[in-house]
């Protein structure tokens, strides 16, 4: 029971943070006006707005002009629902749950948007870090926050530092200044040492995906940060640290 209340509620959620990703990247309001079809202003009815189920039943389509919704809201309502009830396998209800909940949101925020809009919004990382440090200090402490906060200073630096080394190899802009700031908000949860691991993941899983891209479009810019946020999200949800990739790799 408790996985299928995660998974309804994590697709709740999940319907939630695709529109405040689309229209913080247009800079409107999450709040005002209501839910509606951007194509003929219908104001959706509560029917209308059930995650999954009324995309399936709309087949896609809006019932006022009939106008195609994309895909993606579909998606991202399952893939939250999903890591929202692992997280809950995962962490049961303990605080490390919250932390894992609030990661996993903000993340899916940072995927959409990044895809969508090539744009990792300061507003949602900001909100995020803030969330995070304060619940850490409210479950944790002030002691074991600081060390969180200093995790994602390090991290930070880290990017930044690759960042310098990229734009003077490849002669121009190597990693957006989002990717940056992500890494401060990874350092926060999964700490220095994976947020760093978690670049050479990310790079693991986008290069295939990029050499694909750049086949069937030459020009086609590629956002890290999805790959980023995926790579950070199964850091979090596979519980690996450092130590046990170590001995992983020594065992070989």
């Amino acid at each position: 029971m408790y996985y299928v209340i995660f998974f309804i509620f994590g697709s709740l959620i999940g319907s939630f943070l695709h529109v405040v990703a689309t229209r913080l990247a247009h800079n409107e309001s999450i709040i005002y006006p209501s839910s509606h079809c951007p194509i003929c202003n219908h104001k959706l009815k509560w029917y209308e707005l059930i995650p999954i189920v009324s995309y399936l039943i709309q087949r896609g389509r809006c019932r006022e002009c009939e106008a195609h919704i994309p895909i993606s809201y579909l998606i991202i309502e399952i893939v939250t629902g999903i890591l929202f009830a692992v997280c809950y396998n995962e962490f049961s209800l303990s605080s490390k749950l919250v932390i894992s909940l609030i990661f996993v949101s903000i993340l899916i925020t940072v995927i959409v948007s990044d895809i969508e809009y090539m744009i990792i919004l300061d507003e949602v990382l900001m909100f995020g870090s803030v969330l995070i440090i304060i619940i850490s200090f409210i479950l944790e402490g002030l002691d074991s926050t600081t060390l969180h906060v200093v995790d994602a200073a390090f991290a930070f630096a880290a990017m930044y530092a690759l960042k310098i080394i990229g734009d003077f190899l490849f002669k121009k802009e190597s990693l957006g200044g989002g990717d940056i700031k992500l890494m401060f908000f990874f350092g926060l949860v999964i700490g220095f040492d994976m947020a760093v691991v978690s670049i050479f993941i990310a790079t693991f899983i986008a290069f295939p995906i990029a050499l694909v891209i750049l086949f069937m479009k030459k020009d086609n810019m590629i956002p890290f940060g999805p790959f980023l946020s995926m790579a950070a999200i199964l850091i979090l949800i596979s519980k690996i640290n450092l130590d046990s990739i170590i001995n992983f790799i020594a065992n070989k």
